[in-house]
């Protein structure tokens, strides 16, 4: 299944029928909160099967997947990603080594964070999701409002930032 940028893989609240591993591309993930506030807080890449919390038992979706870039995932109905869990041992070590490798993606992630100065926590992120984006600029596809919330500063830092490496 291709979606191209802008375009929703699954919403907030949704039931999850399906399950998705991400082929190519990127997605970003955004939660609505009661209070009308929109947070960013995940960016999905290839090789992850998702939504993470669904991966052994049905949950409705957390947030809202959208296509940052033309992107391609398979879509696993959940019944039969499920049933495959159950009668198949090794289905379960899979599950694991996936959970794993997020474990391990958001303990960079949380470093990432931790770096003092706001500079480095931009050209990490930037390192990162180059390695995704296919030579697109990551204004191209992030705002500064998102970029902001990914690295942990205002908008405004943000700007002044991307100013300064012009």
């Amino acid at each position: 299944m291709i979606l191209h940028k802008g375009e929703v893989l699954f919403r907030q609240g949704d039931e999850g029928a399906y399950l998705y591993q991400v082929k190519s591309g990127l997605f970003k993930v955004t939660r609505l909160h009661a209070n009308g506030n929109m947070v960013l807080f995940n960016i999905l890449y290839p090789g992850e099967t998702v939504p993470h919390h669904s991966l052994i038992s049905p949950k409705e979706t957390h947030g809202t997947a959208i296509a940052l870039m033309r992107s391609e995932v398979e879509r696993i109905p959940a019944k039969e990603w499920y049933h495959e869990l159950e009668v198949n041992p090794k289905k379960a070590l899979e599950v694991a080594k996936l959970l794993q490798e997020k474990v391990r993606f958001m303990q960079e992630r949380l470093d990432h964070l931790t770096v003092g100065a706001p500079a480095d926590r931009l050209e990490l992120l930037t390192k990162w999701l180059s390695s995704y984006a296919y030579g697109i600029p990551l204004t191209d596809y992030l705002t500064q409002e998102e970029i902001g919330q990914l690295i942990g500063v205002r908008r405004e830092t943000v700007n002044r930032l991307l100013r300064s490496q012009s």
